[in-house]
């Protein structure tokens, strides 16, 4: 797609940078979104630093924990590359992003998206070898093979990463250079490409394939297993304590699911629409902030070492 208002077609993006205008049409939502983002940041920060420190508890040191201290972590950075330039933007009437500025947002946008599915598939496994087979897990899952686990989603996750935004920042550039989205992502920056996209759009189906559903189908096959283990289990007070084990994680998935595919599985004609610059927040704000308050309302564990240590707290 080829920009038709570009008075200087050899003017390349590349030396001027971007203009995130995802707010250029309703200045008067700019003070409420503002406080409304900075609300939502503020209790993502906060319920993940919690869930962290509680999870560090020694009575918590359990490979299902671990996992969910790096989850707490992945979520405060991607809440962290994206919401604070987006509330100076709300506030600011510079809304620019230099170049190298958008090529490392998309990049760390991209890296701890993919690794955040890694992470959701190796902890679907951790749940598997809990429930199925449950002699041997402290043994299968050793802290060895649990760090190994998150290595080679962080691996993954770069890898990911890397790929996609060379094949976007190889896209020549030309003409306006705003960007109707509030950060850099891949959706949007295509269209401000001066060249056919076609190819492009069919690697980022390719590449989606290989960031949610490959993991996806990982984490299918996990809980195949689990579900045929629990109908083995004859009483059902057994088989609803097993399942409440695995409902926190199955929740984060789903959200993560239907925020991934809508946005990067659907048809390039409906990105203009301005009712879609929204649907990224899903992943980069409300799903960081949703994550801690589901697994530490639904973990009867976390809440016990969570009211233990207030109560500490106070004898103090």
């Amino acid at each position: 797609m080829k920009p038709t208002d570009d008075p200087e077609p050899g003017n390349h993006t590349l030396l001027t940078g971007f203009v995130l205008s995802g707010l250029s049409k309703y200045p008067e939502l700019k003070h409420l979104l503002f406080f409304t983002f900075c609300f939502i940041y503020t209790i993502t920060i906060f319920g993940n630093l919690l869930i962290f420190t509680v999870t560090l508890h020694p009575s918590l040191h359990m490979p299902m924990y671990f996992f969910l201290r790096v989850l707490s972590f992945l979520d405060i950075s991607t809440a962290s590359v994206v919401v604070p330039k987006m509330l100076v933007n709300f506030l600011s009437e510079d809304r620019s992003i230099s170049y190298m500025g958008c090529v490392a947002q998309l990049y760390c946008v991209i890296f701890l998206g993919a690794t955040e599915w890694y992470l959701l598939a190796a902890m679907a496994y951790d749940r598997y070898v809990a429930i199925c087979n449950p002699l041997r897990y402290a043994i299968i899952m050793n802290s060895r093979v649990c760090l190994s686990l998150v290595l080679l989603s962080c691996c993954s996750g770069n890898v990911a990463s890397v790929v996609q935004t060379a094949w976007v920042f190889a896209l020549p550039f030309c003409g306006p250079r705003k960007i109707n989205y509030f950060f850099c992502d891949i959706p949007p920056l295509i269209t401000l490409s001066c060249t056919d996209t076609s190819l492009y759009e069919k690697q980022i189906v390719i590449a989606t394939a290989l960031v949610i559903v490959m993991p996806f189908c990982l984490i299918l096959v996990s809980y195949a297993c689990i579900i045929s283990n629990i109908l083995k289990i004859s009483s059902a007070e057994g088989r609803h304590k097993i399942f409440s084990t695995c409902s926190s994680h199955l929740i984060v998935v789903t959200l993560h699911c239907g925020s991934g595919t809508l946005i990067y599985l659907r048809p390039k004609v409906s990105y203009s629409q301005d009712a879609k610059k929204f649907m990224p927040f899903t992943y980069t704000a409300i799903i960081p902030m949703l994550n801690p308050l589901i697994y530490s309302l639904r973990n009867k564990d976390v809440k016990e070492v969570l009211i233990r240590m207030m109560s500490e707290l106070m004898k103090k």
